[in-house]
């Protein structure tokens, strides 16, 4: 490369940063589906599994192809280093339980993905780390809650469905002054759009099946932060836990960081003009996309934002009105997933977020009349005339 990393623009780093030719001098990266690696002799063996020798030896842990991926993702947030993990669930999982342990105590943002919530609300207190929830746009509320056992901050921006934003530098300052972590979901921005750990962040965690692939075909997780953690903590989780990604799943996910940045500004300029088009709908209470200039955080999202992204999300009057919405659509697709270059169309109180207690979907405002839709590459014509026609025909 004729440059270094450093000196590389995003839109070529997300290109060339990772590459790893083998003897034959591939131009596309070859896939190593193998499970281990071979070795030269029994003393090397021993010198690999020892940690004494670099080199690949189990692809549970250590993959050439997913080792690609890794240092793409890493150099495209800014970070040092990154492992990659088989879900987004998993990579969140797996931050938590390389960095906490029995007795630690988290406080993490209400409105966050369901399975987050559930994760932090159910199943991370059987292993003794608790859970406080505060207002992600709360910054009294998120100091108040920093108990004497707090080791971890952690949330979403913009969150999952209602696209708030937290402020990432005043949240970092404040994990610095308490001697906590800061762990930001970047899913909905991607570094395309936003740089946490740029921001103050300590840790950044993505699920890749979203825009960091960005054609629904895979599902896998990242994580990245600094060198000595990740390649300490985190692998010697990985090694034991086993939430690998496959090195077929990371060969797509390289291949989709390709067009990451051209994806997102479609995404972004799409979901922008339904925002506006939302906004004139009678039938429509509330729309909420942060390139609103009326959303209550527009102006931080412009500051700490390259874009604001592919995720509009909207109220009707109640359940049944949004069902038959959603049921009367032809051309999006009705699926919880997201980041896809398909528009896609979901219910989240009775899908992303159906799982949680009613105080748990109204702690985070999520009502059973709000509607997500992720946004995606069609022509915006299209996308528009699909809502318009479905809502005329639901009433």
């Amino acid at each position: 490369m004729p440059k270094s990393d450093t000196a590389l623009s995003p839109e070529t780093l997300a290109i060339r940063a990772g590459t790893n030719r083998t003897e034959f001098g591939e131009h596309g990266e070859a896939i190593f589906t193998t499970s281990s690696f071979v070795f030269n002799n029994a003393a090397e063996a021993a010198a690999r599994f020892a940690g004494d020798e670099e080199g690949f030896i189990y692809s549970r842990f250590s993959n050439p192809t997913v080792e690609s991926f890794e240092n793409r993702l890493a150099s495209l947030e800014g970070g040092e280093a990154c492992i990659a993990t088989s879900s987004g669930m998993s990579a969140i999982l797996t931050t938590v339980l390389s960095l906490l342990e029995q007795g630690d105590h988290i406080v993490a943002a209400s409105s966050m993905f369901g399975s987050t919530v559930t994760l932090f609300e159910k199943l991370l207190p059987r292993l003794g780390i608790t859970c406080s929830w505060v207002d992600v746009t709360d910054l009294d509320a998120w100091q108040q809650a920093i108990a004497k056992n707090t080791r971890m901050l952690f949330l979403e921006t913009p969150t999952n469905p209602l696209t708030e934003i937290a402020d990432i530098t005043r949240l970092s300052s404040l994990a610095r002054q308490t001697n906590t972590l800061l762990v930001v979901d970047n899913c909905f921005c991607t570094p395309a759009l936003q740089k946490p750990l740029e921001l103050g962040a300590d840790y950044v965690v993505h699920s890749a099946t979203k825009y960091l692939d960005g054609q629904g075909r895979c599902v896998g997780g990242a994580v990245v932060g600094p060198q000595e953690t990740i390649k300490t903590q985190f692998l010697a989780f990985m090694r034991s836990g086993g939430p690998a990604m496959s090195p077929f799943n990371a060969w797509v996910f390289n291949r989709g960081l390709e067009t990451l940045s051209l994806r997102m500004q479609r995404h972004c300029e799409n979901a922008s003009q339904l925002a506006q088009w939302l906004q004139q709908q009678r039938w429509v209470k509330r729309v909420c996309f942060p390139g609103l200039p009326d959303h209550p955080q527009h102006q931080l999202a412009k500051q700490q934002q390259q874009g604001f992204g592919g995720v509009v999300s909207f109220e009707v009057a109640d359940k049944q009105q949004a069902w038959r919405l959603i049921d009367r659509t032809r051309l999006l697709s009705i699926t919880a997933n997201l980041g896809d270059t398909r528009t896609t169309i979901t219910h989240p109180a009775s899908t992303t977020h159906g799982r949680l207690s009613e105080s748990s979907r109204q702690r985070a405002g999520i009502n059973q009349g709000l509607i997500r839709v992720a946004v995606g590459l069609e022509h915006i014509n299209d996308i528009v005339d699909d809502l318009d026609q479905a809502a005329s025909e639901s009433g």
